[in-house]
Formats: C-alpha cells, sequence, structure tokens
C-alpha cells in the first residue's frame, strides 16, 4: 500500500510540473503576443503622430512657353523660354531643351503635325491641285489650326494621246491609198 501511494505522489507530482510548465509556455507565448500588438500599435501611432507636408499654395502662374527655336537650321534639338506672374514666385524665367522633328512640314509650325488626304485633281484654271490636312498632334500645347489645305502645281498638262488602235486604222488606210494609187 506504501508503495501505491508514493507512486500516486510522484504521479501527482509529474503531472503538476507539466502543468506548470504548460503554464510558463502560455505565458510566454501570451507576453510575446502582447509585445507584439504594443509593437505594431506604436508603430501606427509614430505614423499618425507625423504632421503632413504642408502643400503651398502660391500665386504663381502656369508657366508660358515659347516656340522651339533650333539650335541651327530649320529641325533638331533647340530650347524654348517660358514665363509665368506672380508676386512671390522664386522663378518667373526658366529655360528648357526642346526637339523639332526634321519630318514634319514647317510651312504649318514646326510644332504642328497634320494627316494629310490624297493629293486632288488639277484645276485647269489655276494649274494647282491641293490636298487638306488635319491636326494629328501638337507638341508643347502649340497653338495649331485645326484643318490647313496646301497647292502644288499639277506638273505637266498633257493631251489625251490618240488610242493605239485607230493609229493602226489610219496606217492601214494609209497604206491601202497607195496601193490603189
Amino acid at each position: 500500500m506504501h508503495l501505491k501511494i508514493t507512486a500516486n505522489i510522484y504521479l501527482h507530482r509529474m503531472q503538476t510540473q507539466q502543468y506548470l510548465q504548460q503554464r510558463r509556455k502560455f505565458a510566454a507565448a501570451f507576453l510575446a503576443f502582447i509585445f507584439i500588438l504594443a509593437a505594431v500599435d506604436t508603430a501606427e501611432a509614430g505614423k499618425k503622430e507625423k504632421p503632413e507636408k504642408k502643400v503651398k499654395k502660391s500665386d504663381c502662374g502656369e508657366w508660358q512657353w515659347s516656340v522651339c527655336v533650333p539650335t541651327s537650321g530649320d529641325c533638331g534639338l533647340g530650347s524654348r523660354e517660358g514665363t509665368r506672374a506672380g508676386a512671390e514666385c522664386k522663378q518667373t524665367m526658366k529655360t528648357q531643351r526642346c526637339k523639332i522633328p526634321c519630318n514634319w512640314k514647317k510651312q504649318f509650325g514646326a510644332e504642328c503635325k497634320y494627316q494629310f488626304q490624297a493629293w486632288g485633281e488639277c484645276d485647269l484654271n489655276t494649274a494647282l491641285k491641293t490636298r487638306t490636312g488635319s491636326l494629328k498632334r501638337a507638341l508643347h500645347n502649340a497653338d495649331c489650326q485645326k484643318t490647313v489645305t496646301i497647292s502644288k502645281p499639277c506638273g505637266k498638262l498633257t493631251k489625251p494621246k490618240p488610242q493605239a488602235e485607230s493609229k493602226k486604222k489610219k496606217k492601214e488606210g494609209k497604206k491601202q491609198e497607195k496601193m490603189l494609187d
């Protein structure tokens, strides 16, 4: 009987030790969870406490840009000047680099690109043919016409040639006349 009591006491002590061990693990896990929550809350609070950047409202106007002026020739790299007005503006004038494509029609402004239709029929009165172009794209908010019309000389005005068959008939008719004579 004594052995049975000793075994029960030993068993009870083992269970108590296991229970205490589990309780310590739970307490450690709970404290770690609380620590993580506190860290996250502090991080979020730190973000909220930062003062937002003040948006400066200035009375400076919008930049107004001049046309692009090529460095050399009438196309390629160049520069444009911009200006703006305002009492509190630190910078009222600046220069910006720009580029004028060399394949654009400069007749209508170097910063305006047009999509052209096919050439029309030749006007016999003026000896010119014309075509119309509609605005495709404007560089740097350039002031471009919506539609443009261009003309060019018709080239050689030719009279309609007689058909080849009629020439053959004339030749045959002449041969027959000579034979008859």
